[in-house]
């Protein structure tokens, strides 16, 4: 995707999404003590670090608590409001502000924390060759529920096989899953703080 149509993507779903964002803010911080973003250190295009914003989802301090970076079954850390906010996705609309300013593209592979691109092989870090994106062919074709080698092929294959057409089918098959809830992961299944 160009970079004019990802500030054009993402400004417009910003504005739209502020309500919801004004919301779940309000929430956040009724529900529980910290930060209404969560920023956390995220590897993007070469290799670069950046830092994600999302909508903080999980008690604060979690990452050094019980499985650290990664979500368990039922994960008791999780809140009420995040257990909703993840479901729909909600907690990734601050990531459009990393779009605009120009850390992720509105498709791509979804960035990785660095102690996963460490364990890349050569042919794995070629995912790493584009800018990350909000929704990728990973996340469309099957997201949380594919194990991390099946994921990262996916995320090579985009990166062999990308062009507009491509990231337009890829942001309809986004949309059509967040409309029907289908392909969507649940919480359970979601590993890792993708």
């Amino acid at each position: 995707m160009t970079r004019v149509l990802d500030i054009l993507i993402a400004a417009v779903a910003l504005a739209l999404a502020s309500p919801v964002l004004l919301v779940a803010a309000v929430v956040i911080r009724f529900e529980s003590r910290g930060p209404v973003i969560y920023r956390h250190a995220r590897i993007g295009r070469h290799g670069m670090p950046f830092e994600l914003w999302k909508l903080r989802t999980m008690v604060q301090g979690a990452e050094r608590m019980g499985a650290g970076l990664y979500i368990e079954r039922g994960d008791g850390r999780i809140t009420r409001s995040g257990r909703f906010l993840r479901r729909f996705s909600l907690d990734e609309l601050p990531n459009l502000v990393n779009v605009l300013r120009g850390d992720l593209s509105i498709v791509g592979p979804r960035p990785t924390v660095g102690e996963q691109v460490e364990r890349y092989t050569d042919h794995q870090r070629r995912r790493l060759e584009v800018k990350p994106g909000i929704t990728g062919w990973a996340q469309v074709n099957g997201r949380a529920s594919l194990p991390w080698p099946e994921r990262i092929e996916l995320d090579v294959w985009y990166v062999d096989n990308r062009s507009v057409l491509l990231d337009l089918r890829i942001l309809a098959r986004t949309v059509r899953m967040l409309a029907t809830g289908r392909g969507l992961y649940s919480e359970e299944l979601r590993q890792g703080w993708d």
